[in-house]
């Protein structure tokens, strides 16, 4: 399944995907006497309710797929409609954490001056309130808008509560996969690069990691596809195309640090929880990365594709 969250007035709906690739607002499709007492109100919601409530958007969705009187009714009342006509928030708006995997691609560090292989994952904290959904704007931040650069991401959600995990054990933990845009103000790397210092570099990379979370800056969707769609997630195809030009295009079997690996190395610190996201990092051909570099606009067009989930599209908006 493709779950989704859709935006609505007062707040977001949990939403799944029929197989004719329309949106179905979950909340409006129950019978309001029977599941829908239950029937949690959020993506995070039904992560948390663990098979139940996966089992529960399965018997939904098959409801509506097996009646045609039924997927009638629904588009009369807007809880069945097309996907080019939903907005969308982040597939989960509402994460606890969000961890964002760096240096984890071969030809991603080949690019950035042969950066060395990390001999274990290392990872940042991004915040949820630079999450936005896809086909929303990003917003260029007036004091930083002439180097912010763009980072595919096939992205980790997390479906149980895991702590100390084995790398056996850690891929049972996962509730699904979706898309992540690190989207990065790199106007501080000059900076951290050039640090003759330990404390130069800890302020460089911290002012550089701040320049990943402005608000807008962690475009996440449009979907979550459920782990069952993707058996392996070192076998997707991550292709960014920036106003349609092929910036990014490289398979997740080039990560330095598998999945597993990277959640039972983060789960020895963090109490991971249904519904956090573990971005994987970004592969080779980030703007930054080339010469000469290239960098996002007001006006540019960034799309984020990843075989077996979908397209993640965004628009660069200057802040008014």
């Amino acid at each position: 399944m493709k779950l989704l969250t859709i935006d609505v007035p007062r707040g977001g709906r949990p939403g799944v995907l029929t197989g004719d690739g329309d949106v179905l607002d979950l909340l409006g499709a129950v019978d309001g006497e029977t599941i829908a007492q239950w029937l949690p109100s959020s993506v995070r919601g039904i992560l948390e309710a663990s098979d139940d409530g996966l089992d529960a958007v399965r018997r939904v969705l098959d409801g509506v797929e097996s009646s045609t009187s039924e997927q009638d009714r629904l588009r009369e009342t807007g809880a069945l409609r097309a996907f080019d006509e939903t907005a969308l928030l982040a597939a989960i708006p509402d994460p606890h954490l969000i961890l964002s995997e760096g240096l984890n691609y071969h030809s991603h560090l080949m690019e950035m001056s042969n950066t060395p292989a990390p001999e274990y994952p290392t990872a940042f904290i991004k915040v949820q309130s630079s999450l936005t959904g896809s086909g929303k704007p990003i917003i260029v931040p007036p004091q930083c808008p002439d180097m912010i650069d763009f980072e595919g991401e096939l992205t980790v959600v997390i479906g149980q509560h895991c702590h100390r995990v084995s790398e056996a054990d850690a891929l049972n933990h996962v509730a699904g996969y979706t898309i992540v845009n690190d989207v990065s103000a790199r106007d501080w790397i000059p900076g951290f690069m050039a640090a003759e210092n330990k404390f130069g570099t800890i302020l460089g990379w911290e002012r550089n990691i701040m320049g990943k979370n402005l608000p807008s800056f962690s475009p996440c969707g449009p979907v979550m596809a459920t782990s069952d769609e993707i058996p392996d997630p070192h076998d997707l195809q991550i292709t960014t195309t920036l106003n349609g030009e092929v910036m990014q295009s490289v398979k997740t079997d080039d990560m330095v640090h598998g999945v597993a690996q990277m959640i039972s190395y983060f789960s020895q610190w963090y109490q991971l929880q249904p519904g956090d996201m573990l971005t994987t990092g970004s592969p080779a051909g980030v703007g930054f990365g080339r010469d000469p570099k290239v960098f996002m606009k007001a006006g540019d067009l960034i799309e984020v594709e990843i075989s077996k989930i979908g397209k993640l599209s965004n628009r660069l908006v200057a802040q008014e």
